[in-house]
């Protein structure tokens, strides 16, 4: 991957924002020189400089400041205190280009240009391109898949730095903002469903017999062999399906059940009841 020659900041030291920075040091894309962060833990704080060897602070408009490329890592809950404190600095200028990165999840667009916007001349705003992105947590594993999407004032430069940094944690799609809640409710939320599709699987195989633990080893190997055939294989999920259900067969004697109490259709409706609530929290 290419190397950016740029500070990047972190606001926020959690589990993201650590496989962030995790994953930019092991790509090179980012020298640890380059990598600063900023969080309310002094413990989180030493763990990441021990580890990664990158700058940290408690300061949240230090790393704004001396960042080029800043990444809002925080909760949702917090990020309309840290970006107001953030704007309302007396220090709050914005006199080169920086690109803001916002992970914090249902936090519209609008709402991060409100903060940041508000006191800026427009001059200043064109040099603030934001994008906000909705990552999820096999990132923690260089496995993720982001939805990205950007505001007016970000530039083909820009989205091509921004997709740089997301790539090395996995793939990247960009999106109109809109479509952003279903990207939410699909893979933001997505790997909660597997997690639970496992948990149901190893529990069936306790309740017909197996051990504990060689059904969960038996579910594992499952799901990831099922995954690896589906992307090596031209045939729809439907077909590969259809291929293991022979008629009269045990896999047929189990769809039948699934049929029957509407498992598809209650995933689906999962997904877009998922979708509903991320469009509320984002209003």
């Amino acid at each position: 991957m290419s190397k950016i020659n740029r500070k990047i900041g972190f606001i926020g030291a959690g589990n993201m924002g650590e496989a962030f920075v995790g994953a930019l040091i092991r790509t090179e894309i980012f020298s640890p020189s380059m990598i600063y962060t900023s969080d309310i833990s002094e413990k989180r704080l030493d763990s990441l400089n021990k580890n990664y060897g990158i700058s940290v602070m408690k300061d949240n408009f230090k790393v704004f400041s001396e960042c080029e490329i800043v990444v809002i890592a925080v909760k949702p809950q917090h990020i309309y205190q840290v970006l107001s404190q953030i704007s309302r600095h007396e220090g709050y200028r914005i006199p080169d280009r920086k690109i803001v990165i916002s992970i914090a999840a249902g936090i519209p667009l609008r709402k991060i240009e409100d903060l940041l916007y508000n006191s800026l001349d427009n001059e200043s705003r064109e040099k603030l391109p934001i994008i906000r992105v909705m990552p999820n947590t096999p990132a923690l594993v260089l496995a993720g898949i982001s939805g990205m999407s950007a505001n007016k004032y970000a530039g083909p430069e820009d989205m091509k730095t921004i997709k740089i940094i997301l790539k090395a944690i996995g793939k990247v799609i960009e999106f109109k903002e809109e479509d952003l809640d279903a990207v939410t409710a699909l893979s933001g939320s997505g790997p909660a469903y597997v997690f639970y599709i496992v948990e149901a699987m190893i529990e069936g195989g306790v309740k017909v017999g197996l051990e504990p633990d060689k059904a969960a080893m038996l579910t594992v190997a499952t799901i990831q062999g099922a995954l690896k055939l589906m992307k090596k294989s031209n045939e729809s999920p439907e077909i590969l399906r259809r291929n293991v259900t022979s008629p009269g067969g045990t896999t047929e004697a189990a769809f039948r059940i699934l049929e029957k109490n509407r498992v598809k259709q209650n995933i689906i409706e999962a997904i877009e009841a998922a979708a509903r609530r991320s469009k509320e929290l984002s209003r």
